[in-house]
């Protein structure tokens, strides 16, 4: 049994093992990501190439359980690829965003900043437990949030910020 650790044979299954489902799940991350996002093509472009490289990882374990390299490499690489496909989908920053600022003194001029910056911004007077504020929202790329949190940062370190996914459904200002 432990003669199979040394073999290089072994080694290089469960490392082709791992690969290919760091790719399955990395897959599976973004696949998910455009299944909620709505886009059907791509969910299911990935959907079918996870699938395929799903099959083709689990028969190599299946056919060689003798080996519990191969076993730990299929383990590894489905965390892994969860990490990856995260990371991934990180980069990308596909969709859009609802970023809800409430700032209790700075939010005309928080909300002119935002705008001169190229934002669309919706302004709500609100009252929050210390009396009256300012509730802005605006929608952005995803790509452009850590802009957004920038300019709020720089001009009201106090605001309260909150980002949430969206997905336009008609109209409105988007940023280009």
């Amino acid at each position: 049994m432990f003669d199979v650790f040394l073999s290089p044979a072994a080694w290089l299954g469960a490392l082709v093992i791992f690969a290919l489902r760091v790719g399955d799940m990395s897959l599976d991350t973004l696949r998910l990501l455009f299944v909620v996002r709505g886009r059907k093509g791509v969910a299911w472009m990935l959907g079918f190439c996870q699938s395929v490289i799903f099959v083709i990882a689990i028969t190599s374990v299946l056919q060689n359980l003798d080996n519990p390299l191969n076993i730990i490499g299929y383990a590894a690489g489905f965390a892994t690829g969860n990490v990856v496909g995260m990371l991934i989908e990180e980069r990308l920053a596909i969709g859009h965003v609802k970023v809800s600022i409430v700032s209790s003194g700075r939010g005309p001029a928080l909300s002119q900043a935002l705008r001169e910056a190229g934002f669309a911004v919706t302004e709500i007077p609100a009252r929050g437990k210390d009396g009256m504020v300012s509730m802005l929202s605006v929608s952005v790329k995803r790509k452009d949030v850590a802009r957004v949190e920038g300019i709020v940062r720089e001009m009201d370190v106090e605001a309260f910020v909150i980002a949430e996914d969206v997905r336009p459904l008609r109209r409105g200002f988007w940023r280009a």
